[in-house]
């Protein structure tokens, strides 16, 4: 007898329920698993660190841990714009390092079922790596981006963070 996993692709795992955080960013909406939010908070003064990629706004401590905070318009190619009162910052779990990433703003918490997950077209938005989008979801009027935070970055980029 194997240990072997059964398949995600499971009809019992295309059926389950996912609640996922959708966020706004140039006008478009983001999703991401709800388990990987640790919190939301507002935008702190941010601390310039040399020497970063270009999407790194710097970082922050957030109860005596420094996480690296990361422009989304910056990562995807997007323009750049001021942050407001509805800019957000939203602390995730990414591969069991805790970062921060600056959004336009968070919407809501949705419930979708597993099933409701397509694959992503060829051609989604500019300027987000394919890699990274674990697939669309079409409910009624909207259309969300489901965000794979682990496939956003390379191992390179994981380093830098890590010395941050």
């Amino acid at each position: 007898m194997s240990n072997a996993l059964v398949p995600v692709n499971s009809d019992e795992a295309r059926g389950e329920l996912i609640q996922l955080v959708s966020f706004n960013l140039d006008q478009e909406e983001y999703g991401v698993d709800v388990l990987k939010v640790r919190e939301i908070i507002r935008v702190p003064v941010l601390t310039r660190v040399p020497n970063t990629p270009h999407y790194v706004d710097g970082v922050i401590n957030l109860r005596g841990k420094v996480i690296p905070i990361i422009s989304m318009r910056k990562k995807f190619g997007l323009m750049e714009t001021e942050n407001d009162k509805q800019t957000r910052i939203m602390v995730m779990d990414v591969d069991g390092e805790l970062m921060g990433f600056t959004v336009d703003a968070v919407s809501e918490v949705i419930r979708i079922s597993g099933s409701e997950i397509q694959p992503s077209p060829a051609v989604v938005a500019s300027g987000i790596d394919q890699e990274c989008i674990a697939g669309v979801i079409n409910q009624a009027e909207r259309l969300l981006v489901l965000l794979d935070l682990e496939k956003m970055f390379s191992a390179e980029e994981k380093n830098v963070f890590n010395m941050l």
